[in-house]
């Protein structure tokens, strides 16, 4: 590697760089590997920015940054490569701003876009290592995959809520196909695929919009990354031959850092923990034995595989027929009794917020019902198991209510009623979540557990959630 390291430190450099230089293990030739590497951050935002301060902060030369967002407010508790004075700004260039005032050494590339199955090639293979930063599984894929495809190592995080994951794929990098080497008995380094290879349900999908974040929980694992990528460069191992020259060890046996953090607890034994994880799979769709002839660069542009579909992502298409759904303002009028012909059709009944009780604090519908859409979920898995065991029809039976009404306020059950009541058309259920689309998937889970009676009460989905609601109805409604 003496090529990467034939230079010697300019004074600025020997200055910058000094402390961790002389830390055992570093030193002068793997600084100049560092000076020498180019990274690429995909994501500019809570996990990419302190990866990237401290990858420009210890010096790698050429720092690639991808992003297609611009800066908002709502970032900055955890996004701390940007500032206020840069909201609206592209996120790129807000932290490659940041980056330069830290260290203006190294050359910095923005890439103005998201990261897409048409442009994900052409971008990478202009680095030497990737860290992945983004939030969404059809992406990870995407990343996973043309890093095995270009033989690039990958250094791969997640966070949301109150806790993080952290692994390091394909390093050092084995030509796709490749399942076993001669002579090497450890397990060989796996992809994104080989560790995962189904995505979560979309009900599991969730973002720090959608679920929140704890800054200091995806900071962690930002500059953990950071750690990784400045290890496998330091030494080398992103340029390690392993079919002519495999080692005796792995450099980075296949594991998976977790990371958990407790509002209510100190630190403990459980605040980091390392799962062992299996090696490169003959199967795998990406790497595996057969994967050469099914899987290609020139497929990826094509749109082969699909990502969206693979992973089953939410989007905003309707999946209700129009009879079963009324948008926001609608429901004001009918809360208003100001349309009498909706009145008549439709009739008051229960609204159900299915947003997690935090949102539901800062504000909801007027006598709405809380009840998150995972204990919604939990509740019709239940039902399920009671149809499973005898019941016939879609109505609720009694034994069902009562387990039901562990998880469902009974405003909602409302089972016991006299035959006369029963004859009558009952009030409906209106459903609303955050921006229309778990409540789309209520309505029918509902339906599911019976509480429709047959056809008898109407469930009916309030279109765009409450962000429609604060839209047409109620602009001083804070939506978050």
């Amino acid at each position: 590697m003496s090529q990467y390291t034939d230079r010697a430190l300019t004074e600025e450099e020997m200055e910058r760089y000094s402390r961790q230089m002389i830390v055992p293990g570093m030193g002068k030739d793997a600084q100049l590997r560092l000076i020498n590497s180019k990274v690429l951050i995909i994501g500019a935002g809570g996990l990419g920015c302190p990866a990237a301060q401290y990858i420009a902060g210890a010096g790698v030369g050429t720092i690639g940054i991808v992003d297609g967002d611009v800066v908002e407010i709502s970032n900055l508790h955890r996004q701390v490569g940007h500032s206020t004075t840069r909201v609206g700004m592209m996120k790129v260039d807000s932290l490659i701003t940041h980056l330069k005032a830290l260290n203006p050494l190294p050359t910095y590339i923005p890439h103005h876009t998201h990261l897409t199955p048409f442009n994900a090639a052409d971008i990478i293979s202009q680095y030497d290592l990737v860290l992945d930063c983004t939030d969404n599984p059809a992406t990870r894929y995407l990343i996973s995959d043309v890093c095995v495809l270009l033989r690039k190592p990958l250094v791969s995080a997640a966070s949301v809520q109150t806790s993080g994951q952290l692994t390091v794929l394909n390093c050092p990098p084995i030509p796709q196909g490749i399942t076993s080497i001669p002579g090497v008995t450890h397990p060989l380094p796996p992809c994104y695929r080989c560790c995962f290879p189904k995505p979560p349900p979309p009900s599991a999908m969730t973002t720090c919009g959608e679920a929140g974040i704890i800054g200091t929980v995806v900071g962690m694992m930002g500059i953990a990354q950071a750690g990784e990528a400045i290890k496998i460069l330091a030494k080398g191992h992103h340029r390690v031959d392993i079919l002519n020259d495999p080692p005796q060890e792995p450099a980075f046996p296949p594991s998976l850092l977790i990371y958990s953090y407790d509002l209510e607890k100190g630190p403990s034994s459980a605040t980091f923990r390392s799962v062992r994880m299996a090696g490169r799979r003959k199967t795998c769709f990406a790497c595996g034995d057969n994967s050469p002839q099914n899987f290609t660069l020139e497929g990826i542009k094509k749109g082969t595989p699909n990502y969206d579909q693979f992973c089953s992502l939410p989007s905003a298409k309707v999946t209700l027929p129009l009879e079963d759904r009324i948008s926001a303002s609608m429901y004001k009028d009918l809360l208003a009794k100001t349309d009498s012909n909706l009145e008549q059709k439709i009739g008051p009944g229960i609204v159900i917020d299915t947003r997690e009780k935090e949102h539901f604090s800062f504000g909801s519908i007027p006598g709405a019902i809380n009840v998150p859409f995972g204990k919604l979920l939990t509740a019709a898995a239940v039902a399920k198991r009671e149809k499973q065991n005898g019941q016939e029809g879609r109505d609720i039976s009694k034994e069902t209510y009562e387990r039901l009404s562990f998880l469902l306020p009974r405003e909602i059950l409302d089972h016991e009623k006299d035959t006369k009541e029963e004859e009558e058309e009952e009030p409906p259920i209106f459903v609303v979540c955050r921006r229309g689309l778990d409540s789309q998937e209520a309505v029918e889970k509902l339906r599911e557990m019976g509480l429709d009676r047959c056809g008898k009460r109407k469930v009916v989905d309030i279109i765009g959630g409450m962000k429609a609601w604060k839209e047409e109805v109620d602009p001083s409604f804070p939506f978050i």
